[in-house]
């Protein structure tokens, strides 16, 4: 439990979240839901957004653009009926930041998977959580979307751990971790995540144009 959270702020909140590789669907056991929640809204209310030159957490978005379009998906997500538990705002500064893009860290619960929210790319320091009863029922929340890139799964049973990764629609599978890479090792991802794939022999294969040269003789 302790490293799952620490890890999954790492993985939500990274970069205020605009990392490919950021998780932004929360997916937690229903019997340990509350508990699991509870905490990391706790540790999510300790990080510190600001200027970058300073010791902070969280910086500004990568434009004003994008700024506006992350806002309105939490707009939307309140909109189709979800909670927002933590954060939720442009946070506004003083100083050499004051005009900056920052929006604070925001965690949601309350929607259904199938919903926008859950189903498109919102590129920002945003989560969802959302509650689940059964291996069958979370594999399907999972690969409900268009995406699947990276993924990370957190349990103490390995053989539960490589059953579901078998059957999780994503590039990556992290087991008890997150954002370890090895240039050796292949990265990309599945469905509208990306074709074929980066590193290692499979990035030979990926970049090699194979030509057909046919001579009768």
């Amino acid at each position: 439990m302790e490293e799952a959270l620490t890890t999954t702020i790492r993985s939500s909140f990274s970069n205020q979240g605009q990392i490919c590789l950021c998780g932004s669907r929360i997916f937690i056991e229903r019997s340990i839901y509350d508990q699991f929640k509870n905490q990391l809204v706790e540790r999510a209310k300790l990080l510190t957004i600001g200027d970058p030159l300073s010791d902070v957490n969280l910086g500004a978005m990568v434009s004003e653009t994008h700024m506006n379009k992350v806002l309105a998906c939490i707009d939307t997500a309140v909109q189709e009926g979800g909670n927002i538990v933590l954060g939720g705002k442009r946070k506004m500064m003083d100083g050499r930041c004051k005009e900056g893009y920052f929006i604070e860290p925001t965690i949601i619960d309350g929607l259904s998977h199938m919903c926008s929210t859950n189903q498109e790319e919102i590129f920002g320091p945003v989560v969802t959580l959302t509650p689940f009863d059964t291996e069958e029922e979370v594999i399907a929340m999972a690969n409900s979307t268009k995406y699947g890139l990276a993924c990370s799964l957190w349990t103490q049973n390995i053989q539960k751990a490589h059953r579901i990764a078998e059957q999780i629609e994503s590039g990556l599978v992290w087991i008890n971790t997150w954002m370890v890479r090895d240039l050796r090792t292949p990265f990309g991802g599945v469905k509208s995540s990306g074709v074929g794939r980066e590193g290692g022999f499979e990035a030979m294969r990926f970049f090699t144009e194979a030509k057909n040269v046919f001579v009768k003789y």
